[in-house]
């Protein structure tokens, strides 16, 4: 049974972005990760990964119609090719560097859709953003901006329902990936599970964030998180 003030630092960082990735489909690795990283290194990458392949189960019990199923083909073949990739670099490169290095890819990525009048998506680009979701996600638990700013202009429950299925498959690939080359022990599963109350009770509360958002602001939504994310992860390495 994890310890008192794991449950309550780490669990109030998971309902947080609970309520951020309720509300905007993605957040709860950008929110709760950092922490995590900073207070309980031990339990990384494996307790975020396990929450985020339940967190989005909530939001697919009420939107799973609006997923881009065609679209996430492509971007799922990315992602089994980019999580071993993000294994490799789990056991082979420090964190410092590779966070500072994602998060300032991320930054660009941002800055040339922000103002672009439309993100292409294509097969190449959603399997592009697959695959450095695959390898990001599973080395940093923070795989969810590339495939967000492909789908920035849609409207709410498609982006939030489209970037669940990705979440859960993809989580759960990234943890049987870390398991079969015994980078997963079972303290970080049993972290991760310990954190669903959590993050369960946060989904609840973003409800009226989540009807906010959908009422046109949804893209303006997306790209604070993501920004936010990218920084974050650049000063959460530096630091």
């Amino acid at each position: 049974m994890p310890e008192l003030d794991f449950l309550l630092v780490a669990g109030l960082a998971a309902f947080v972005g609970a309520i951020v990735q309720g509300s905007v489909g993605l957040g709860v690795g950008l929110v709760a990760a950092p922490i995590v990283t900073m207070m309980f290194p031990s339990l990384m990458p494996g307790s975020i990964l396990v929450v985020a392949t339940v967190l989005p189960l909530a939001t697919l019990s009420r939107e799973l119609k609006s997923a881009d199923l065609r679209g996430l083909g492509w971007a799922f073949g990315g992602r089994v090719a980019g999580t071993p990739v993000g294994v490799w670099v789990v056991a082979t490169f420090p964190a410092r560097a590779l966070g500072v290095l994602v998060g300032g890819v991320v930054l660009a990525a941002l800055a040339l859709t922000a103002w672009s009048a439309r993100v292409p998506r294509n097969p190449g680009t959603l399997a592009t953003a697959g695959l450095i979701a695959g390898a990001t996600g599973t080395a940093s638990s923070i795989g969810g901006p590339p495939l967000a700013l492909l789908y920035q202009r849609e409207s709410g429950p498609r982006v939030r329902a489209t970037l669940a299925v990705f979440f859960t498959i993809g989580a759960l690939l990234s943890l049987i990936t870390l398991a079969a080359v015994g980078q997963l022990p079972a303290r970080q599963v049993t972290a991760g599970l310990a954190l669903t109350p959590f993050v369960f009770l946060g989904f609840l509360m973003a409800g009226p964030l989540r009807r906010y958002l959908d009422e046109g602001r949804m893209r303006a939504g997306i790209l604070v998180v993501v920004g936010v994310s990218a920084v974050s992860l650049i000063v959460r390495s530096l630091v």
